[in-house]
This record gives structure tokens, sequence and C-alpha cells, in this order.
């Protein structure tokens, strides 16, 4: 019994999320927490779009106050922002995809990596659901991250900040709070 005991403890003490280990043993440290704030300009109309269709059902039409049909991909690389301007300060880029995956009412998908410029071009990835016509206030999960953000956990918190109905251009607020090492 006493062994069994022993054995939890070093069991506990080695599989601590405090102490997260690489295959090769190496430490990563201390576990951290960063909360970020930046604006995602994610443009669909005009010249220079960031984000652009890629693949879409055959049946595949837009619908008023949902310019981005049922089953539409689209593969993204989207400026990010200190504040809502697009002349602000420029942070980071977000690059990866969205499908567009509600039926009755704007939601998507996505998967993106979230490469921010004050820390090196470490990066944070989410992939959600994400349910646009819910609102404001909505909620993403933080899946992973690299270089700074290495084993990055957390969560996104969403509010338009202004969505175009007709084209789909979208400037969203992010405020992300990342556990991380």
């Amino acid at each position: 019994m006493r062994t069994l005991s022993l054995l939890a403890v070093l069991l506990l003490v080695a599989f601590h999320p405090r102490n997260a280990a690489d295959a090769h043993g190496r430490h990563f440290g201390k576990e951290k927490l960063t909360n970020l704030r930046f604006y995602l300009h994610d443009t669909l109309s005009g010249r220079d779009p960031t984000a652009v269709p890629v693949a879409h059902a055959a049946s595949a039409t837009p619908r008023p106050g949902d310019p981005t049909p049922f089953s539409s991909v689209y593969v993204v690389d989207d400026v990010l922002t200190e504040g809502p301007e697009r002349t602000s300060r420029v942070v980071g880029s977000a690059q990866g995809l969205y499908a567009s995956t509600g039926r009755h009412g704007l939601g998507l998908v996505l998967g993106i990596d979230f490469a921010l410029n004050d820390y090196n071009g470490s990066s944070f990835v989410v992939f959600s659901r994400n349910p646009v016509a819910d609102g404001d206030g909505r909620e993403l999960a933080v899946v992973g991250g690299r270089g700074a953000f290495r084993l990055a956990r957390g969560f996104a918190l969403l509010r338009t900040h202004y969505l175009n109905t007709g084209n789909g251009d979208a400037i969203i607020e992010y405020n992300v709070t990342l556990l991380h090492y």
C-alpha cells in the first residue's frame, strides 16, 4: 500500500501541468497567462480581398443578410490591428480557413493561426464554431500555439465591430485569454 501511495505521488508530480515536458524531457517552465486584444479585418470585397472562396456546393446561393452561403469554404490572410480602423498599427495576421456551416443563419467553423508581431511571430490557433448570428460575446476555443505561446489553450471572446451583410466585410474585436508556457 505504501509503495502504491509513493507511486501515485510520483505520477502526480511528473504529470502536473506545471511540469510539462516535450518528448526529449525538456521542461517548458512555469505556465503563463496572457490577455490580448486586437481587431481582425476580414475583407471579401474589392480588388484586394483577404478572404477568398475556394469551394462551395453547387446549390450554394447567398441569402439576404448572409453573404457566405452554407457549404462555402474561404481561405483567409486577414490583417490584425491595434484598433478598429484599418489605419491602426498592424499587430499581426490571421491565416487559415473557415467554412460556412449555418444552414439557417450566419455561422462558421474556423481553423486559423493568429501570428503576432510583438511576440516575434509566435502564434496561437483557434479551431472552433463561430455562431455569428448569436451576436456579441461569442466564445471560440484556443487549441494550441507555437513559439512564445507553446502549448496554448484558452478562449477568445468576439464582438462584431462592423459587418456588411451585403458583401461580408467585417471587423471583429478579439479579446483572447491564453494559458501557455
